[in-house]
């Protein structure tokens, strides 16, 4: 996989996914999942591809691909490579992953937060995914692009109503900064993360909103259940999707 820091080399990538909408795929707008681009990385540093199909399959299997299409699909990436053909333990570990599905099925991730209203740490995680995998489309590098801001509130432990009343007080206020739909979530007691674009007022931005973070909390009279004032930073991402999923797991506390 890519190290930290560095920037995939996504040509093989983008040849395989306009080879594969041209000629096999039925959804253009679905073709992209983190088990292809890990799939491409690994045979272009000739490593053991069987590993990277089975995720493969398995991610295929529950976006409703179906086998022949997904064989089909992945027949194309060794084309784009120069290789003449698949190589049969590459095919049966993305059957097999494909016939066994994802890992647990019957599990859906939440992704909305009861308390605050917003996402969840999985809900953050998906549109991470998104992010990056319109990144590697486009040449780009989501550590130039975007950028995770960070507000801490979290005090000592208070009971369980007035942690509610903290929760939706902020998911009201990073709702009124941003705006509906935009991806944020509550990583964890008092700690909340909001998905922006770099731009030339990332950083004037921020003393903006801890104030109106600060002035939501004072109206909502939750102002004395919160760190005062509250603590707003820029989060880095890093250059892969499986850093940005690490980061923000270890990011929840």
């Amino acid at each position: 996989m890519t190290e930290l820091g560095s920037a995939p080399d996504t040509a093989l990538l983008r040849r395989w996914e306009s080879a594969s909408v041209q000629q096999v795929w039925l959804r253009p707008g679905d073709w992209y999942t983190p088990a292809a681009e890990a799939l491409a990385e690994a045979l272009e540093a000739r490593l053991d591809t069987a590993p990277a199909a089975y995720r493969l399959g398995q991610a295929r299997s529950t976006a409703g691909v179906g086998i022949t299409e997904a064989i089909d699909d992945m027949g194309l990436l060794f084309r784009s490579a120069g290789f003449e053909a698949t190589p049969i333990r590459t095919i049966r570990a993305l059957c097999q992953g494909w016939t066994e599905g994802g890992p647990d099925l019957t599990h859906v991730p939440t992704m909305k937060d009861p308390e605050s209203g917003l996402g969840t740490p999985d809900y953050l995680i998906q549109r991470l995914a998104e992010v990056y995998g319109d990144a590697s489309r486009s040449g780009e590098c989501v550590c130039e692009t975007h950028a995770l801001v960070m507000v801490d509130v979290s005090v000592e432990a208070s009971d369980p109503w007035q942690r509610m009343a903290r929760n939706a007080a902020i998911g009201e206020a990073l709702r009124g900064a941003y705006g509906e739909g935009h991806p944020m979530a509550r990583l964890g007691e008092g700690l909340y993360a909001v998905l922006v674009r770099r731009d030339a007022g990332l950083g004037a931005g921020i003393a903006g909103l801890r104030d109106h973070v600060a002035e939501r909390a004072v109206a909502m009279k939750v102002d004395n259940l919160m760190r005062q004032p509250p603590r707003v930073w820029i989060e880095t991402l890093p250059a892969s999707h499986d850093y940005a999923s690490a980061l923000v797991e270890s990011l929840q506390r």
